[in-house]
């Protein structure tokens, strides 16, 4: 059974800074590029960034471009977000995310893309 487990989520002013990991286990994710997703109350999910499998790939969103940095550690099936000068509108449930495919496309910035999620972690960003 195939379990992606997020954790690091919580409260944090404005301008503060949390980091988010996500641990696989279950199945083998070798050349998976794994994703981060963010879903807002009465908003849809909507994509963060996407790092390919060797982490020499990655694709960030406009909207956390220079605040948001993703890396991956393989040996331990781990990829981390490290969300930085955080504002109130990052509140939201994050998800992680695997799937294949080519890190960069389009068609990887889609939550259909993915085969694999977590449950989500809350990240609280006040005012």
């Amino acid at each position: 059974q195939v379990q992606l487990v997020e954790s690091g989520g919580g409260l944090v002013q404005t301008g503060g800074s949390l980091r988010l990991s996500c641990t696989a286990s279950g199945r083998s994710f070798v050349g998976y590029a794994m994703g981060w997703f963010r879903q807002a109350p009465g908003k849809e999910r909507e994509f963060v960034v996407a790092i390919s499998w060797s982490g020499s790939s990655t694709d960030y969103a406009d909207s956390v471009k220079g605040r948001f940095t993703i890396s991956r550690d393989n040996a331990k099936n781990t990829v981390f977000l490290r969300m930085n000068s955080l504002k109130p509108e990052d509140t939201a449930v994050y998800y992680c995310a695997g799937a294949a495919g080519q890190v960069g496309s389009t068609l990887m910035r889609s939550p259909r893309r993915y085969n694999y999620w977590g449950q989500g972690t809350q990240v609280t960003v006040s005012s």
